[in-house]
């Protein structure tokens, strides 16, 4: 990965070759461990949500506020990462993981109207957790010389596989091992995991900020009116709703469609690793290729998932849409991430950082909202078809970015005589 701006290919400083490691180790094992939370409170949310909702309208308000939480914590988690360095975000993130599971557990404990708006807090705490592990993939990019940036970051991201075994696990594991009501020591096991997750962050050993870091650098309009980022917060942002709006609809598809609960689950797990598995070497094909190359690969793979889907409602249709389109979210994200770090300055990471993840998932939650309403009004063809519009727009502006960039870098060679 290159960048035409020393101030940005120049680090502060670079920790010793075992120092980058432990680093890149442990922000991947807090990554596997933090996915935890987020199915715990996605496998959860809605049973217990219809439990204890005064009015089955409100059963799915705990799962909106964890994806609202995760949004608005953004900016306030990256503020407190620039003033007083990242692992202090990390640990005020696995604070509120811990306050998250035990809230929940006392509020399926206290039940009635008063138990549901408890639990509401405490997914909207397990939301302010998963924003702060959003900034392990940035963290880990940190503290390594500009060359592995790319694969640190991808690296760290592969954590995801592990979470995509452990948390289901979690759940199946504990969703019994106490007397009723059900799911108290699933959330007791999610603060357990959350507290296990800040032991582990507590070692990881980071830059502090500045006191020109802690000043910001250029003004935010100016940084996030260059091309580069815009291409990098729209690709990302269109990735991750992309993924979201069609994943979110469709386990209850294949419902509809008549297909078991068993296919359904199998589908969303290769699926989980689809989306991360690639982690292990998108970080090299980046440095190969180009960032914007490779999120241009994984807008093709999600047009291509959304194409396999629309060709029938057998349950070969809906795995290879899933696997495809886990794998063209892990380009074009981990893409677009790439990009946004040749955005910035030392001096604006945290700011940019936290606000091109802001934009990703404020724009997610609005998909997530209404993928349900879409499906169930129009289908799921109509879902599927619905993703083209959005993905043709993007490849077309990161193609027009690309030839850009290459007319500039050939004005900029020397004529020959």
């Amino acid at each position: 990965m290159e960048s035409n701006n020393p101030a940005i290919d120049a680090p502060l400083s670079v920790p010793d070759e075992r120092r980058q490691r432990a680093n890149i180790w442990r922000l991947a094992i807090a990554q596997a461990l933090a996915g935890a939370n987020s199915v715990v409170v996605y496998a959860t949310g809605a049973i217990v949500g219809n439990q204890l909702a005064p009015t089955p309208i409100l059963a799915t308000l705990p799962l909106t506020i964890f994806v609202v939480g995760m949004a608005l914590c953004i900016l306030p988690m990256g503020a407190i990462a620039g003033r007083y360095g990242r692992r202090a975000t990390f640990l005020t993130g696995a604070g509120a993981g811990v306050l998250a599971g035990l809230l929940a557990m006392y509020a399926t404990m206290l039940g009635g109207v008063a138990g549901f708006w408890i639990f509401c807090v405490s997914t909207f705490f397990g939301g302010a957790y998963a924003a702060v592990v959003l900034s392990f993939r940035f963290a880990a990019a940190d503290a390594v010389a500009p060359a592995r940036k790319a694969q640190a970051l991808s690296m760290v991201m592969a954590g995801g596989v592990a979470a995509g075994v452990v948390g289901p696990q979690l759940v199946t594991w504990t969703m019994d091992l106490l007397p009723q009501p059900i799911f108290i020591a699933t959330f007791l096991a999610q603060a357990v995991v959350a507290a296990l997750s800040a032991v582990i962050l507590f070692g990881v050993q980071l830059p502090k900020p500045t006191l020109e870091q802690k000043r910001g650098g250029r003004p935010l309009g100016v940084i996030l009116r260059q091309p580069r980022f815009i291409a990098a917060a729209t690709c990302g942002a269109i990735s991750y709703t992309l993924m979201n709006f069609l994943m979110t609809a469709a386990p209850l598809a294949m419902h509809m469609h008549g297909h078991s609960q068993a296919s359904s689950n199998l589908g969303l797990q290769w699926h989980v690793i689809a989306m991360f598995g690639p982690s292990f070497f998108t970080g090299k094909l980046i440095a190969r290729f180009s960032a914007e190359r490779i999120m241009i690969l994984g807008l093709l793979l999600i047009g291509i998932s959304a194409a396999v889907g629309l060709g029938g409602m057998d349950v070969a249709h809906f795995w290879w849409s899933l696997i495809l389109l886990g794998l063209g979210w892990n380009f074009g994200f981990l893409g677009a991430s790439a990009l946004v770090l040749q955005c910035h300055t030392e001096a604006e990471k945290t700011r940019v950082q936290s606000v091109n993840d802001f934009i990703v998932f404020g724009l997610m939650a609005l998909g997530s909202f209404a993928s349900g309403g879409i499906l169930n009004v129009y289908g799921w063809n109509t879902v599927l078809w619905v993703s083209f519009p959005p993905l043709a727009l993007t490849v077309i502006a990161l193609v027009v970015l690309q030839v850009r960039r290459a007319q500039e870098k050939s004005s900029a060679q020397p004529s020959e005589v």
